[in-house]
């Protein structure tokens, strides 16, 4: 018995493969090692969160750009969040990017997607810097499990919706 593959699958399959290997190429190669943009995005994050929290009304330890790598911002009396690179939200909005390229479908619509899917997986991960603080305040003890457990399964189910969205929606239309 052959096994036969969908051949819009099949394409986004090899398609994704291609475009995960040179976005690691291009991130380990150029975009890590320069940190420009990440330590960009760390400051945005970094911002955004502590001007939230004030907002909401707390008290702020003080916010600053650290070892030129990490950003801290918590609320007073604790320890306050570190925000390192790896926290700048770029490699999800990378593999959001590449699900929608990567699937047939019009640019015109890739166009609309795409932006609109970065910028709310950065206001996911803001909101995520948000409640880290708020629970380093309120109940640390959950701060851990919070941090690599819960955010992750978030963020991933968004994208995974979005996506979804997308194949559902747009992916068809002319």
């Amino acid at each position: 018995m052959a096994l036969r593959i969908n051949s819009k699958l099949l394409r986004f399959l090899i398609v994704s493969g291609i475009i995960f290997i040179a976005w690691n190429a291009f991130y380990d190669l150029w975009l890590h090692p320069d940190q420009r943009v990440e330590l960009w995005m760390v400051g945005q994050i970094g911002a955004a969160t502590a001007s939230i929290l004030e907002m909401l009304g707390y008290t702020l330890i003080s916010s600053e750009l650290l070892q030129e790598m990490y950003s801290t911002v918590g609320i007073d009396g604790t320890h306050g969040v570190f925000i390192s690179d790896n926290c700048s939200g770029i490699s999800l909005m990378a593999l959001f990017t590449g699900f929608i390229l990567a699937y047939p479908g019009t640019v015109k619509y890739k166009l609309l997607l795409i932006p609109f899917g970065i910028l709310t997986i950065h206001i996911i991960n803001i909101l995520r810097i948000v409640g880290l603080c708020i629970m380093a305040k309120h109940t640390p003890s959950l701060f851990e499990l919070n941090h690599h457990y819960t955010f992750t399964v978030v963020v991933y189910t968004y994208i995974f919706l979005l996506w979804v969205l997308w194949v559902n929606k747009f992916a068809n239309k002319a």
